[in-house]
Order: C-alpha cells, then structure tokens, then sequence
C-alpha cells in the first residue's frame, strides 16, 4: 500500500512538473513574441538561435545540456547521475518553447503597447512555471542544476550564484549580437523587466501553492 501511494506521489509530481514546463515554454514564446527581450536565462539561447538559424528550442537544449555538463565537470565524483535527467527536462522544454511558437506565429505584436502587454504575459507563465516547477520538487531544470553545483562547490549563496549565472548570460549575448550579428539582439528593455520581476512573481505565486506541496510531500525552504 506505501509502494502503491509512493508511485501515486512520484506520478503526481512528473505531471505537475511537466505542466511546469509547459506553462514556462508558453511564457517564453510570449516573451520572443513580444520582442523586448528575452528573460536572462533563456536571452543566451535566443541569440545563438538568430546566429545559427536553429529553432530557439533546439537551442535551448543545447545550452542546457551544456549546463549538465558543466556541472559534472565541477562535481566529479560528487555528480548524482540521476540529475542527467535534466537533458530529458531540457529536450521537452525546447520541444513545448517551439511548439508555442507556432501556436503564437499569427499574433501581432503591433504597437508598443502590445508589446509590453505580451512581455507581461511572458513574465507572468514564466514566473508561474518556476513556482509549479518547484512545488514538483522532482529534478531541477539545467539552469538551477549549475547554480546548486556552484554553490556546492564554492561558498556562494545560491540567491547571489542566481544573479550572477543570469547576469553572465546577459553579458555573454550581449558579446555574441555584437561579435556576430553586428547589433543588440535578445537583450532589451523586457530582459531588465524579467530579471527584476520574475523572482518577486514567483514567490507570490509559490504562497498559493503551499497546500499542493504538503499534499505531495515536497515543502520546500
């Protein structure tokens, strides 16, 4: 009977996860869609995507993928293999991000009003995928998988490794649109917006989730 709610617990937490993502993907094609910035986290995959012609989804599982290995180099021995489930989390997260932006192809971003109504948008999905995301407790995405392997590491806190793994993203595509591309791409006034935003956002949304989290066993600090 404990094996049989355990599966139930762990089928409930894949299922809240996978809507995470998906709710996270749909913020992220509004955020394109808007055209006032990416947030930081996906600003870099969004600029290698304009460089090499690949679908920002690809791109996106790319870099994470990237950020796996990263982490495996910094852990060694120390590196729980079970966390290789990130690339799996990173390939249906670009999968869902290009699907949403088909669904999103015949929206016009029109005016700038529009926009920054479709960049709210984007930081609102984002910010309630993070919330859903955490509540599955189940494996983190790539992104949050280095920033835990850093601090392991190192004696940084895991709010100030946060800021800086976004703030060095930002710099990185702002150097790749300028080295080749000649311009700012991906890094605009919306990418300010997210950065100060998202996690505020979040947290509102994480109070509401509360009770879900008891229920499945996964409170979180």
């Amino acid at each position: 009977m404990e094996n049989h709610d355990s599966r139930k617990r762990f089928a409930a937490r894949l299922a809240l996860l996978l809507a995470g993502l998906a709710v996270m993907a749909f913020g992220v094609a509004l955020s394109i869609k808007a055209e006032l910035g990416t947030s930081p986290i996906s600003s870099l995959p969004y600029v290698t995507a304009v460089i090499s012609g690949l679908s920002v989804g690809t791109t996106t599982i790319i870099v994470n993928s990237l950020f796996v290995l990263i982490q495996i180099i910094l852990l060694r021995r120390n590196y729980e293999w079970f966390q290789l489930l990130q690339i799996g989390i990173a390939v249906v997260f670009g999968m869902m991000i290009d699907l949403f932006g088909l669904r999103l192809e015949p929206v016009a971003a029109g005016n700038y009003a529009v926009q920054w109504l479709l960049c709210a948008g984007g930081i609102v999905f984002v910010a309630l995928g993070i919330s859903i995301e955490v509540a599955a407790n189940l494996v983190p995405t790539a992104g949050e998988g280095l920033v835990l392997a850093v601090c392991q590491v190192t004696p940084f806190k895991f709010g100030n490794m946060k800021v800086a793994l976004d703030v060095t993203l930002v710099v990185l595509s702002v150097a790749a649109g300028f080295i080749f591309l000649g311009r700012l791409e991906g890094v605009r006034e919306g990418t300010v917006a997210a950065a100060l935003l998202l996690g505020q956002v979040s947290k509102i949304f994480s109070r509401y989730l509360v009770g879900l989290r008891k229920k499945l066993g996964t409170e979180v600090d």
